[in-house]
């Protein structure tokens, strides 16, 4: 029904409004003195002016200032229920916290001020043009992170409450890149399993599973309707969200025992006040982020990355963090050489061997209890500094004997019957258990500059004696992603297939999530016989035979582009050694050499239907264009200014511009 001018134009109240013109204004003075008139900025004053305007008591207006900075999402009525949603779980509690956080500041004679940066959900934009702003979303989040913090120039610190895939690197970037500045990380936490039904993980396949007659509608509605079983956190698994919790604290951002907490509990509300008392703390002390991030607690990351068995797509956070805080930036060989030495100690959805969700591991002990297991391997440096104040090694061995990780220790039995050591295992059980170190990074002549694959994630049963996966197939070539994965609700992928989905890195659709083509290959019977390779990036929470990142991406003229159907393609991944290779083997009636590859993809043109997505916006093709310039995939997808104005230099000489 069309509705007339005067329709939409109805006042509520049928009534006349009265409008006021004036107001008497906030009672009371500002507590100013002649010299601050005479010599502080006058933003400064104005800035009184405007916090007794929003109501704060002209009184206490000299006390230090705080920065509360969030990603909240979505309108809360005051019992929780939504008067407008948010895009995800992830942010829908974010305003809680932030609550305890200004409390306990205010508890203590300061003056709380919050900002909001909001962020999307990987999980709603999979196969969607969402995904396109997704990876660039994080750098333009933290640039304005960053400039709401300087626009606040009487700060003596922030907090950072955030949760989820993009948000939470996002904020840690920010913090990161104010290097002189007290900062904390407070994770938002995770959502609770369902008592019967699928994680969300899980629960992403149901459209790949009804189509291949795995699953009724009936079933479908039902699991999709109860999978995010609380209404606040991250996802239940240890993906991108939950993996970015572990770094943060792991690098010394959050207080200890704060990642994987359950969203809106008691337990999680209590991080705010604890964050704000060290953030009070370390502005005392006069510590700063700079001491908090150094080269030794990126490695220390790393180290637990591994042992957790994380996200894949902290191989592009972790290093645009230490590039924020100018520290060193790991390279391929660093991650290799880390898990090479790391063992994987944290069982857990989705990679198992048993799926524990996150919040078990929370109360098995989470960060904490894996970094005792690395700290009696020698294989921390805990003299680093935390936001405690203290070192890691003091952090440690307060947790170690302390009263709440015993509780924690109990709760976990007495809730779900789970001994927690077998969910955070030592390194003989996890040995014993047969559980293999998380990455792998092939090279080949499809993948000149490396690709990264979870080498932990690969069905077990597909792996020979040796833990080596070997899969010589021919290869099914895709340049969009929508249409692969209709072609695997089609019936069109079959066991032993090897999928290409190429020109969908960076540059062709701002490095897309695949998320949509792993979960239906990991939750169909004959997926774990499919083998996945592309220019993308995986989900957190992806499995399977899945090799991504692979350099340089098909638009940048990488070998990629220049596949065929029916081609011949080699993969090889030991699992143990962890060592690989992705490599062009023919495209006669029988598979060839690596040589024969090589020699074939020397004298090929590109795919004729490789082309930049043509929904890609205008931002996110001027994100691939500064990423790319600033060194690409590999160097994290951040923005190195110098490079960048370098570049631009060069191409206005070049051009003849003045």
């Amino acid at each position: 029904m069309e509705l007339s001018l005067p329709e939409i134009m109805r006042e509520n109240s049928g009534q006349s409004i009265p409008v006021d013109t004036v107001a008497e204004g906030p009672s009371g003075s500002l507590p100013i003195t002649g010299d601050m008139l005479r010599n502080a900025p006058s933003g400064e004053i104005f800035g009184m002016t405007q916090n007794t305007g929003m109501g704060w008591n002209p009184l206490l207006l000299n006390g230090s200032q705080y920065l509360i900075l969030g990603t909240m999402g979505g309108i809360r009525r005051e019992d929780g229920s939504p008067i407008a949603l948010g895009y995800h779980t992830g942010h829908w509690e974010i305003g809680l916290m932030m609550e305890e956080v200004a409390h306990e500041i205010t508890a203590h004679q300061g003056i709380p001020f919050a900002g909001y940066v909001s962020d999307p959900c990987d999980g709603r934009s999979q196969g969607t043009t969402g995904m396109f702003d997704s990876l660039p979303y994080r750098n333009d989040a933290a640039m304005v992170l960053r400039r709401l913090i300087r626009s606040l120039p009487t700060r003596k610190g922030v907090i950072g409450v955030a949760t989820c895939d993009k948000g939470l690197p996002a904020m840690m970037l920010a913090l990161a890149g104010m290097r002189d500045l007290p900062g904390i990380i407070v994770p938002g936490g995770v959502s609770l399993p369902p008592i019967h039904g699928e994680d969300a993980g899980k629960v992403q396949s149901i459209g790949a599973r009804f189509s291949n007659g795995e699953l009724s509608l009936e079933d479908a509605a039902d699991l999709g309707c109860r999978a995010c079983a609380t209404p606040g956190g991250g996802c239940q698994f240890l993906g991108t969200a939950a993996t970015a919790q572990v770094v943060a604290e792991a690098l010394g951002m959050s207080v200890p025992h704060s990642a994987l907490a359950p969203s809106g509990q008691p337990v999680w509300k209590n991080m705010g006040r604890q964050s704000a008392r060290a953030l009070l703390q370390m502005e005392r002390s006069g510590m700063v982020m700079k001491d908090i991030l150094t080269d030794r607690a990126i490695r220390n990351a790393m180290v637990v990355h591994a042992a957790f068995g994380g996200s894949t797509n902290l191989l592009l956070h972790l290093p645009a963090i230490a590039h924020a805080a100018g520290l060193s930036i790991p390279t391929v060989e660093d991650w290799n050489d880390v898990n090479r030495k790391v063992p994987r100690l944290v069982s857990v959805l989705p990679n198992g061997p048993v799926p524990h969700p996150t919040i078990r591991v929370f109360l098995a002990g989470g960060v904490p209890e894996v970094m005792l297991h690395l700290r009696r391997l020698g294989l921390i440096d805990d003299s680093v500094l935390t936001v405690t104040g203290r070192t890691l090694g003091e952090n440690l061995d307060w947790w170690e004997t302390s009263e709440r990780r015993q509780d924690m220790r109990n709760r976990l039995i007495e809730a779900d019957g789970i001994d927690p050591d077998t969910v955070i295992m030592s390194p003989q059980e996890a040995k014993k258990q047969g559980m293999a170190s998380t990455m792998t990074f092939p090279t080949g002549n499809l993948a000149p500059q490396g690709s990264v694959i979870k080498s932990a994630a690969i069905d077990p049963s597909v792996l020979d004696s040796e833990g080596v996966y070997r899969h010589t197939g021919r290869v099914k070539v895709f340049t969009a992603e929508k249409d692969a994965i209709r072609s695997i609700k089609l019936g069109h992928i079959q066991a032993g297939d090897i999928l290409a989905v190429i020109g969908r890195g960076p540059s062709g659709t701002g490095m897309e999530e695949t998320y949509q083509l792993t979960s239906a290959l990991k939750h169909l019977p004959f997926g774990k016989y499919v083998t996945l390779i592309t220019d993308a990036r995986f989900s957190g929470v992806s499995t399977g035979a899945c090799i991504g990142h692979i350099g340089p991406e098909a638009l940048a003229g990488g070998p990629l582009g220049r596949l065929r159907d029916g081609d011949w393609i080699e993969i090889i991944v030991d699992t143990v050694k962890l060592e690989g290779s992705v490599n062009l083997v023919g495209d006669g009636e029988q598979s060839g050499s690596t040589q024969d590859g090589a020699e074939l993809l020397a004298v090929r043109s590109e795919h004729p239907f490789l082309a930049v997505d043509p929904g890609l916006p205008d931002d996110t093709r001027l994100w691939a264009a500064l990423q790319s310039v600033s060194g690409g995939t590999w160097q994290g997808c951040v923005y190195d200014t110098d490079k960048i104005i370098a570049a631009l230099d060069a191409g206005r000489q070049a051009l003849g511009w003045k």
